[in-house]
């Protein structure tokens, strides 16, 4: 389907820009919220840091958080050459905003946890091995859950009520 046939694409589509920014967002920024408050204990900055700082880290990782899920879905957006919300391929859409998400994040705490040292794992935090390095698997998870559920949730239909 080319674009002609497609309509405009994602980005000049008024329903599709409101979708993201007003349903998508707002499920993107709560899930990741509750996931950087689960995965605390994960980390040494649980037992190290006290409260001011917990509570900055999680409003700053949240935030990290929305800017990774709406680039990653942005960038799959294009890619996929997506039109309108109704003629997304939606599971490729998906898959490649985890991808994204995933590849990012892997590189970010490689960077954060071996060459910067900015921040270290709790012996608590599942670990998965890659190549040489160990990241921590609660991060990537997010990519895999976080994401897919933000959109299900945001394309979902929701019910209308009529009156009399």
């Amino acid at each position: 389907m080319n674009r002609d046939e497609a309509g405009a694409p994602w980005y000049r589509d008024a329903a599709t820009r409101s979708l993201i920014l007003r349903r998508y967002l707002p499920w993107l920024a709560v899930l990741s919220l509750g996931w950087e408050i689960a995965q605390l204990p994960l980390y040494t900055l649980w037992n190290e840091a006290g409260p001011g700082y917990i509570a900055f880290a999680v409003a700053h990782c949240t935030i990290g958080d929305i800017l990774i899920g709406t680039v990653a879905l942005a960038l799959s957006l294009v890619l996929m050459r997506a039109g309108s919300t109704e003629q997304w391929p939606r599971a490729r859409i998906a898959a490649l905003t985890v991808i994204t998400a995933l590849a990012y994040t892997a590189f970010s705490e490689w960077i954060n946890t071996v060459a910067l040292r900015s921040w270290e794992y709790s012996s608590l935090m599942p670990r998965v091995r890659l190549g040489e390095f160990e990241l921590g698997l609660s991060p990537l998870a997010q990519w895999l859950v976080i994401p897919p559920l933000a959109l299900r949730l945001a394309l979902r239909r929701t019910p209308r009520v009529f009156a009399g």
